[in-house]
């Protein structure tokens, strides 16, 4: 099913059901630098977009309502068009078979506690996406280099932990939250604009902790390791396990779980205790609670030895076909062996210069034919000026690229990149 803005009608029944986190925390971890670079001055009110119609089977968006002429607004029709596809909630897709798999889990231990939330609307506002969960206001992922903004005050979800404050205040203290998020990023095989997440979440109260003779801080976070444990389990088999402290600004203390899978060790999740400022803000004044979050391509890519994350968004029958219900970990055979074509791009950049900004132009344009952009060569003059060498490469997971088509995407990624982002050809 699609994603969710209706008409009017239906839209006050919407929300009343909220309208109103790479593992799922891991955006905000302490190896992040802080930047003050940002927003706009006098930010509008924020509003939720213009509804759409609704249709049987899913939910649509006017462009309009994401998409618009304004210096606030940074979200490319390459994003506004994965808006509702929703992955994950198609059980024959590996990430649908990761996500139920996760869900049989914690029904079998959990007794089905757990509410399950998986069509929540992606368009926030900056209050729930940020202040909600205590991510500072200088914090880098807040700037329009990693948040895809749709005015100042509303953005394209970074994480599920956006609808966390919401489903609290609505009485929920067991739930899990899965859905598409968004975030601007580099381009290679494991990263993509849009993701998919889950994030846990379970609320304890006095009498759940004072029989144990612990403090609460320590039950939450022993029953979180207990938890989290068995889910690695419950997908990888039996595997060593460690436990490594982390920092993440809505959870204290904060930890991050690694597994030693083929050989290698693998970071599963990022969890932690709940900081007691966000349940104290949401009615839950004596209690505690524990929170992880998970990417869902990341351990899928794992477990189904899918080997680019493009190959996700494919709806060729050679990848389809391949995947069935409720067959976690079936391994993916490649049928693409199609060589990439590289193009390498110099230019002098200035100051405002990202890369993040570099990839999106890209995106733009070659869409998911572009494979990689990375930096290959960069040195400054005597002059101060800064020259950047990237090498792009093109390929397709279905097909084979003509010469003639590549250089009609490079030689316009070179002009878009010249005017959009100013920066001086060499």
């Amino acid at each position: 099913m699609a994603l969710s803005l209706v008409h009017s009608t239906l839209f006050s029944k919407t929300s009343q059901l909220f309208l109103h986190t790479k593992t799922g925390f891991s955006h905000f971890s302490s190896s992040i630098p802080f930047s003050s670079s940002a927003l706009p001055s006098n930010p509008k009110t924020w509003r939720r977009p213009v509804i759409s119609a609704l249709e049987l089977g899913g939910v649509k968006i006017a462009r309009d309502d994401v998409v618009r002429d304004d210096p606030t607004n940074n979200v490319p029709d390459t994003i506004f068009s994965k808006l509702g596809l929703q992955l994950h909630r198609r059980d024959q897709h590996p990430l649908g078979i990761l996500k139920n798999t996760i869900y049989d889990y914690f029904d079998t231990n959990y007794s089905n506690k757990f509410d399950k939330f998986d069509e929540l609307c992606p368009i926030v506002s900056v209050k729930q996406n940020f202040d909600d969960v205590l991510v500072p206001a200088d914090h880098v992922s807040r700037s329009y280099n990693d948040t895809y903004y749709v005015d100042s005050q509303t953005v394209l979800r970074c994480h599920t932990s956006a609808h966390q404050a919401e489903l609290l205040r609505k009485g929920h203290t067991h739930f899990l939250v899965t859905g598409d998020v968004y975030r601007r990023d580099s381009i290679d095989s494991t990263h993509y604009p849009v993701f998919h997440q889950m994030e846990g979440f379970r609320v304890f109260s006095p009498d759940e902790w004072e029989a144990s003779g612990v403090d609460g801080t320590s039950f939450a976070a022993e029953d979180l390791k207990k938890c989290l444990e068995g889910l690695a389990t419950h997908l990888f088999g039996a595997v060593e396990m460690r436990w490594v402290d982390t920092y993440f600004p809505f959870t204290n203390p904060s930890f991050e779980l690694e597994i030693y899978f083929q050989e290698k060790w693998l970071e599963v999740l990022g969890c932690g205790v709940t900081e007691q400022e966000i349940l104290k803000r949401n009615g839950k004044l004596n209690n505690v609670a524990w929170a992880f979050g998970l990417g869902l391509e990341r351990l899928a890519m794992v477990l189904f030895d899918i080997p680019d994350i493009r190959l996700f968004w494919s709806n060729d029958e050679r990848f389809t076909s391949q995947f069935s219900k409720g067959q976690l970990g079936i391994k993916f055979k490649t049928f693409s062996k199609y060589p990439p074509c590289y193009k390498d791009m110099s230019f002098w950049i200035n100051e405002s210069f990202t890369e993040n900004n570099l990839c999106e132009v890209v995106r733009g344009i070659a869409g998911d034919l572009v494979e990689e952009v990375s930096l290959i060569d960069n040195f400054t003059n005597k002059k101060g000026m800064t020259s950047h060498c990237y090498r792009i490469a093109y390929r397709s997971m279905e097909r084979s690229l003509t010469d003639e088509e590549i250089n009609g995407l490079q030689m316009s990624v070179r002009e878009q990149v010249q005017s959009k982002l100013n920066v001086v050809l060499r």
